[in-house]
């Protein structure tokens, strides 16, 4: 998946391979990787991981 763009956060700095990065193969697929390991790619769909982000900030408010 290396002809993917592959983006990372703001938050992430310039200081090294301590990311989460995510690339879009299609309008539905969505491709996380660690920067740290970009071999090793996790693919999902949008609708998945917005779920999962949905419930990680639900949690951080408890």
């Amino acid at each position: 998946m290396s002809e993917l763009c592959w983006l990372k956060s703001s938050f992430s700095g310039e200081g090294g391979n301590n990311c989460v990065e995510i690339a879009a193969p299609s309008p539905e697929g969505i491709a996380l990787r660690e920067s740290e390991s970009p071999a090793r790619v996790l693919t999902t769909d949008r609708a998945a991981l917005g779920a999962l982000v949905k419930s990680i900030k639900a949690g951080l408010g408890s």
